[in-house]
């Protein structure tokens, strides 16, 4: 697509809103809670569409619809797992997570959360817990201006090193600005954009198929085998893909929002909006891969990530394609932005403040945060700079490195009450350091994705500690009680 002015206008108008919101949200962040956790003042929707925004990133609209382009229906496995997964996170750790936090020293942020649940005065599982997620963020953040990088350079035809320092500047500003409250804000209409995207663009494409039987049967002429679920699907790779739920249990940038709510108790109601939205985007997600193939069956596109932007440009006039091209770069956005804030708060509130400046002022540390953000977007950017970086293999490794590292250790201390620091800290090593080692191998076995040897690695090495070392500190024991009678008691 050539630069157009109501593309342009379009894209500008999204731009405005954004920096709009990143201001408002300026001018109500007064302290380093509201900065990072927006003062636990989310309702149930804006939960829900939150999560949901910066959990599917540039993914959604990229990564997935090029997998279903490229490899056909088997591809939808990643979905379900992932649908799965929500599930349980929603109805097992978010309100659970959330009271946890709150009564266990108003935790901010993962490690302050671990530091607290389990009273660690050496501060070993902070320092070990914020290591972990400035590294994989760092990662997933890449990612996500790769996804930009792609999207400007395809929508505006301008280089992709102008593209990644542009969709980089945008996200870093209102985050830098705004703090929690522009990231939720923004997530809530950047949900809604990639909503309506994941509708309108593949319906259109059935509508003009006229019924859904010749739409299958054009698409499996055109790519044999593509309308198979099981097709070209090995039992390692079938188990891979539907592993991909097990990641959520230790997203930071999702459980921070679970956090953030102001009722625990209104859970429900966002659980049953967020998982509505997930599953709409998600079967528009695999519809719209599935119609490349029918569009771009004589001219095939070169980077099968790009199919939803290719599909984009090729149905809808300008006007049209720059809200979509806005929807686009709202997948994006939404996760990054999500992970700059959580990467930021762990500088400030886990590292600097804790080990450098324990009396910092609530001003000190927001500039603080506000530098951070900047850091982590320039070693990301680097990072990104490789054009060859691929969206899904940038987000698989990430999602693998905290679902090893984190999820166990977030599951095990909201359910068993003898578990300790040491064993916190030990799981979290084992199932980072088996997600980077099974990454590097290749064949057999090696090709399982990493996620699963990583998570089964960090439970069991859990599992053990409770078994012959567990805790034994009644005030911890009587601690966990308590709060758990409040969680189970509604």
């Amino acid at each position: 697509m050539t630069m157009s002015y109501p593309l342009l206008i379009t894209f500008s108008a999204y731009f405005g809103l954004l920096f709009f919101l990143g201001l408002k949200a300026y001018g109500q962040t007064q302290s380093v809670d509201d900065y990072i956790l927006g003062g636990r003042k989310l309702s149930p929707t804006l939960v829900a569409l939150s999560v949901g925004a910066s959990d599917m990133s540039g993914w959604l609209l990229l990564g997935l619809p090029g997998a279903v382009y490229l490899s056909g229906l088997s591809e939808i496995w990643i979905g379900i797992g992932l649908a799965f997964g929500a599930y349980l996170n929603w109805r097992f750790i978010a309100r659970s997570i959330r009271i946890y936090s709150e009564r266990v020293g108003n935790a901010l942020t993962l490690p302050d959360y671990f530091e607290f649940r389990f009273d660690d005065q050496s501060r070993l599982v902070r320092s070990v817990s914020a290591i972990v997620i400035l590294l994989f963020f760092t990662f997933y953040v890449a990612s996500g201006l790769v996804g930009g990088a792609l999207l400007f350079e395809n929508s505006f035809s301008i280089s992709y090193q102008n593209a990644l320092l542009g969709g980089c500047f945008i996200v870093v500003f209102y985050t830098f600005i705004g703090g929690f409250l522009a990231v939720v804000w923004t997530d809530a209409v950047q949900a809604i954009l990639i909503l309506l995207a994941l509708i309108v663009a593949p319906l259109l494409v059935f509508i003009f198929a006229e019924d859904s039987g010749r739409f299958i049967n054009h698409i499996e002429n055109i790519k044999p085998g593509s309308t198979n679920v099981f097709s070209g699907i090995s039992f390692i790779g079938f188990i891979s893909l539907l592993s991909w739920g097990l990641g959520y249990f230790g997203q930071p940038h999702i459980l921070t929002r679970f956090m953030a709510a102001k009722n625990p108790d209104e859970m429900i109601t966002a659980r049953r909006t967020g998982m509505s939205w997930m599953i709409i985007v998600l079967f528009g997600s695999v519809a719209s891969g599935l119609a490349g193939v029918i569009l771009f069956a004589e001219e095939p596109l070169d980077n099968p990530e790009t199919v939803f932007i290719a599909l984009n440009q090729s149905l809808f006039n300008p006007w049209v394609a720059g809200v979509i091209t806005a929807a686009i770069l709202s997948a994006i956005m939404s996760t990054v932005d999500s992970q700059l804030l959580v990467s930021a708060s762990v500088i400030s509130e886990d590292i600097y403040r804790v080990f450098f400046r324990p009396r910092a002022c609530q001003a000190e540390l927001i500039l603080v945060s506000r530098v951070a953000v900047i850091c982590v977007a320039c070693v990301a950017l680097w990072i990104a700079s490789d054009k060859n970086n691929s969206v899904l293999n940038l987000v698989s490794y990430a999602w693998a490195g905290f679902g090893s590292a984190f999820g166990p250790v977030i599951i095990f201390s909201l359910l068993v009450r003898d578990m300790t620091s040491r064993s916190a800290v030990f799981s979290m090593f084992v199932g980072a350091s088996t997600v980077i080692v099974w990454s590097k191998l290749e064949g057999g076995v090696f090709d399982l994705y990493e996620m699963i040897p990583g998570f089964a690695a960090a439970s069991l090495s859990i599992i053990l500690f409770c078994k012959f070392a567990p805790e034994k500190n009644p005030k911890l024991l009587k601690q966990f009680d308590d709060i758990k009678s409040e969680i189970n008691s509604s």
